[in-house]
């Protein structure tokens, strides 16, 4: 197949475009490198364009027959969403829908789109799963929704079908060292933990240690960025054999604690580093756990790469390979 992914020079998008490659298909990475990174792109043809211009869309997908388009140029910060909601409006939604037209154009009718488990807002039970009320507490998670609901309406009138994954935790990096996290600022837990861990900064902190969890920090379910894409792979073979617009979550359907990610970098790494703790952040749940169940059946997948020293261990490469160290 040839694949356009929006966003392909971005941390799961690198990882995305590597893995079609891998497995033989022709891959156009459009992005405009405001987040992403010319460097992460380990092949394929790279267009450099804004989703926002509708006449870079209309060269690039009559530029080859595309098969499918997968969107990862999103913007991500929850806190900067909250103080920018325009952006993340402009942005998140506003492009996807002129990439979505662009794509109606081009009659091209396949389409994956990265979601979040903030779709959900405040979890009501745990583990998630896809009946769950969508009520979105941040622009970010009310930005990914809306596209969410446009998509049913496109399928409808355009038959563009298209299947939103609900990412929980992406975690992890390429098993190989070749591509990891590198986004500015760092928001991730794994990646801070282990930045103290290297010595880069000076302690990780904890925000809370009073939840109703088994040892009061928040819960998380982590996802291996490589199981991740797997199951981009899997949404698209679902799409070429017909399958409907329908929203799918991904993760392990379990969660690890902040105390636990902690002890697994110290365990991972042989160093020890600073914890500090400080209150509660505002709209934290205690837990944030997915029900993998649908995708389990659906699309035959399952996340393999679910231990959570696994998923540290080669995040942890990745941190030394960027620090020019290498492994004790």
């Amino acid at each position: 197949m040839h694949i356009l992914v929006c966003g392909g020079a971005g941390y799961i998008g690198s990882h995305m475009v590597q893995l079609l490659l891998e497995r033989g298909h022709d891959v156009t990475t459009l992005d405009n490198l405001s987040t992403g990174h010319r460097d992460a792109l380990l092949g394929g043809r790279f267009e450099f364009g804004d989703l926002g211009d509708s006449s870079v869309l209309d060269r690039v997908l009559s530029s080859s027959a595309f098969d499918a388009v997968m969107h990862f140029a999103a913007f991500i910060r929850v806190e900067e969403s909250v103080a920018h909601p325009g952006k993340y409006f402009r942005n998140n939604l506003c492009n996807t829908l002129n990439l979505l037209d662009a794509m109606v154009r081009h009659g091209v009718r396949r389409f994956i789109f990265s979601s979040t488990a903030a779709v959900y807002g405040e979890p009501q039970y745990v583990p998630v799963d896809e009946d769950h009320p969508r009520e979105p507490i941040n622009p970010y998670g009310s930005s990914k929704r809306m596209v969410e609901d446009a998509l049913v309406y496109y399928a409808r009138a355009h038959g563009l079908q298209s299947v939103p994954l609900r990412y929980f935790n992406a975690a992890g990096a390429d098993p190989g060292g070749r591509l990891g996290p590198r986004h500015n600022p760092l928001t991730h837990l794994i990646p801070l933990v282990l930045r103290a861990a290297a010595g880069v900064t000076p302690n990780v902190k904890v925000f809370g240690r009073d939840y109703p969890t088994p040892d009061g920090t928040a819960v998380r379910d982590y996802i291996h960025v490589v199981d991740l894409c797997e199951a981009h792979l899997a949404a698209i073979d679902y799409l070429m054999k017909g399958g409907e617009t329908r929203a799918f979550n991904l993760g392990v359907g379990r969660g690890f604690s902040v105390q636990e990610v902690i002890d697994s970098a110290k365990r991972v790494t042989g160093r020890d580093f600073q914890v500090i703790t400080e209150g509660r952040r505002p709209g934290d749940p205690a837990q944030l756990i997915a029900n993998p169940s649908l995708a389990n059946r659906i699309f035959g997948w399952k996340a393999r790469l679910a231990d959570l020293d696994t998923i540290v261990a080669h995040n942890w490469a990745w941190q030394l390979k960027t620090m020019g160290q290498k492994p004790a």
